[in-house]
């Protein structure tokens, strides 16, 4: 197995991390050792597709290999101990098939109308001159869209972004205490808030998604309270943080390539070129053999979503945006992952992209760049800094 080196916070490789996962797949590599993250990573899209759909890989740590977790990160990762994202079957199983009875196609696809609605509503209070498009529209339209679907207050957005920034900071490369504490101090805030939010909605259900969940059973099985909180605390940041970088992301590239039509084609080539999540890891579960390497139990591996997207393998030339690629048959793109913990989200980010990108294109014909984005030095999530922009 090829060993490779790349600080992952290092400038040049946070604005342009496609340059290195091409030297990583050189000559077909399907595997090859990183050295600054510990472990071999999947850098194919074969093989990124391969393991994230093998049982005998996945998301929990086996017992005699879980980390020790300190005191002072405890409230943060007991939260984590509930999370579908984290768990393996039975309990993954049984969480996702409860959250799935309240998550439903039609509840999604209802929110159209209110996505378009906010979209505009967003584009008409753009200001004059340069303004930075995360803020006005990238940040506000996924988290305003998820507060309504879980029935949370919407005035509560500005916390619920900094809760949800502050707790994914614990996945970025060269974390330091200040991130671990700002996560910890944001998930008392978020199990507060969600407490208070879970007891109003038992007392008075709505026609909301916590409502649902409350309400969602399976063969006598319920939800339990720490499940529950986090559940909506998993929804909340994966319902906005990985959408506000895809559109940031999306607008970024649309603008570059002077490209102004969004369909569900464009929508799905626009993650492909350019994923929000760029990296996720798994746990080994039994001695196995992967793509030619000996693993063993208790070992671990990532898988490089970002990398699988730009395979020449899998794509012709996939260093061209081309937003017709998807109308043909390609291999699906790796930004929502695959297999039993595909991104229960994905049917809501697509929709969210479509809708809100074709109005701000629509709206917005001169739309243009202010000045050069850059992209935030977090590996991991790949996203921009801020986005300035004039809308003509």
């Amino acid at each position: 197995m090829q060993h490779l080196k790349q600080s992952p916070t290092d400038r040049a490789f946070v604005q342009d991390p496609y340059a290195f996962y091409d030297k990583a797949r050189a000559d077909g590599a399907d595997l090859v050792f990183w050295a600054e993250m510990g472990m071999p990573c999947a850098v194919s899209h074969r093989a990124v597709s391969a393991l994230l759909r093998d049982r005998r890989l996945g998301r929990e740590a086996p017992p005699e290999t879980a980390p020790e977790i300190p005191e002072r990160l405890a409230p943060f990762y007991e939260v984590e101990a509930h999370s579908m994202l984290e768990l393996e079957p039975p309990r993954h199983t049984r969480l996702r098939g409860l959250v799935l009875r309240a998550f439903t196609s039609r509840r999604i696809k209802a929110l159209a109308p209110d996505i378009e609605a906010l979209s505009h509503a967003l584009i008409d209070g753009f200001p004059e001159g340069p303004f930075d498009l995360l803020e006005a529209f990238a940040r506000p339209l996924p988290v305003t869209v998820i507060a309504r679907l879980l029935g949370v207050e919407e005035a509560r957005a500005p916390d619920l972004l900094a809760w949800s920034n502050a707790m994914v900071g614990m996945y970025q490369a060269g974390r330091s205490r200040a991130h671990e504490d700002a996560a910890v101090a944001a998930t008392l805030a978020f199990r507060t808030f969600l407490d208070e939010a879970i007891a109003q909605k038992r007392r008075a259900p709505a026609d909301d998604l916590i409502s649902e969940l409350i309400a969602a059973e399976e063969e006598g099985e319920k939800l339990s309270a720490e499940e529950l909180t986090s559940t909506v605390i998993l929804l909340l940041n994966a319902g906005h943080e990985a959408t506000v970088h895809s559109i940031g992301n999306a607008v970024r590239a649309l603008l570059a390539h002077d490209h102004r039509k969004v369909d569900a084609a464009t929508v799905e080539e626009l993650l492909r070129y350019d994923a929000p999540l760029h990296l996720f890891t798994r746990w080994v579960y039994e001695d196995v053999e992967l793509f030619g390497q000996s693993f063993r139990r208790g070992d671990q591996v990532a898988c490089l979503l970002a990398a699988a997207n730009r395979d020449p393998a899998a794509y012709e030339a996939p260093e061209r945006f081309d937003p017709a690629r998807f109308k043909d048959k390609v291999p699906p793109q790796q930004g929502f992952g695959a297999g039993i913990h595909f991104c229960v989200g994905a049917p809501l980010a697509r929709l969210e992209l479509e809708i809100g990108l074709s109005a701000l294109m629509q709206r917005c014909p001169d739309l243009a760049l202010a000045e050069a984005p850059e992209y935030a030095d977090s590996y991991g999530f790949h996203g921009l800094n801020r986005l300035m922009v004039t809308a003509g």
